[in-house]
């Protein structure tokens, strides 16, 4: 059996086992229609087949317009897909919480810091660097002047737009269905806060559970699953699009936001305009520091 094969067969074996254990009635599978997310449904589907597990779409109103319109065609086929709205417009929701800049990280230690001062461990720790972090976990040069009370007039920054555009959607729905277990599509090898992804996490003292089946894969296996098995995806992922990974449009999290939004001008122009609108305060100091935008 070719390594991908038995890859295959193993991660098929760890849905059947988990899903086993804890009851597939207990599970919904978090669905963004990107590629991650069709992957993980397509194996509980190869592990359980006519499993009814819901698949939950957040419809924030700042995906892609491809995927979104991706998934509800595929609601269309499938009742299993279930469409949910968060409960503030993002515009509201990041002039009241904060704007995302550079990554969660350094937005969820701005946020602690803005609240607590200069002086407080997690702002203290990102500042200066500690035996054994290295820099990768400290705050570039080039960003510390947010540290600033100065910066903190100008712009207030957050880590919040995911949990509260995504998460909390999520988390109602799951409640009201008492669906505790969710099915995420995520792996490692992306970095950031999933490098540290385990194949299961647990919360609330075990009466939730995160389940990851795709923690061991890569990049290269997911492609040649769906390849192997003709997985359905969404053509902003072929050419000419030819999208790495999808998400919020614009998102300021993306290292590579100049490539897509290069990306969105040639091809969706209307789209390009709605996240320089969403996003405005990120992408004007992005630009005056040369940071990430031209």
């Amino acid at each position: 059996m070719c390594d991908n094969k038995f890859l295959l067969f193993d991660r098929l074996q760890k849905i059947k086992q988990v899903l086993g254990k804890y009851g597939e009635e207990n599970f919904y599978i978090s669905f963004s229609g990107g590629k991650d997310s069709v992957v993980v449904s397509a194996l509980v589907d190869m592990a359980l087949p006519d499993n009814q597990i819901p698949r939950v779409y957040a419809d924030t109103g700042i995906e892609l317009n491809m995927i979104r319109k991706f998934v509800l065609n595929l609601q269309k086929s499938d009742d299993r897909i279930i469409v949910i709205k968060p409960s503030v417009p993002v515009k509201r929701m990041l002039e009241e919480e904060g704007y995302p800049f550079k990554s969660k990280e350094h937005s969820h230690i701005w946020d602690v810091y803005s609240r607590n001062g200069i002086e407080c461990k997690t702002a203290h720790t990102y500042l200066n660097e500690r035996e054994g972090y290295g820099k990768r976990h400290m705050c570039p040069n080039i960003l510390r002047y947010q540290f600033t009370d100065e910066f903190k007039e100008r712009l207030k920054i957050s880590d919040k737009c995911c949990k509260r555009m995504k998460e909390e959607p999520l988390d109602k729905w799951s409640r009201d269905n008492k669906k505790n277990y969710r099915i995420i599509g995520i792996m490692p090898s992306e970095g950031g806060r999933r490098a540290t992804a385990k194949c299961l996490a647990f919360k609330n003292k075990g009466k939730g559970i995160f389940f990851h089946p795709l923690v061991p894969v890569t990049k290269e296996w997911e492609d040649w699953f769906i390849s192997e098995y003709n997985i359905e995806i969404c053509d902003i992922y072929k050419e000419p699009y030819n999208f790495d990974r999808t998400g919020c449009k614009g998102c300021p999290f993306n290292i590579n936001l100049q490539k897509e939004l290069d990306i969105l001008e040639k091809y969706f122009p209307g789209e390009r305009t709605q996240c320089e609108a969403i996003w405005k305060p990120v992408y004007d100091e992005y630009r005056r520091i040369g940071y990430r935008l031209k």
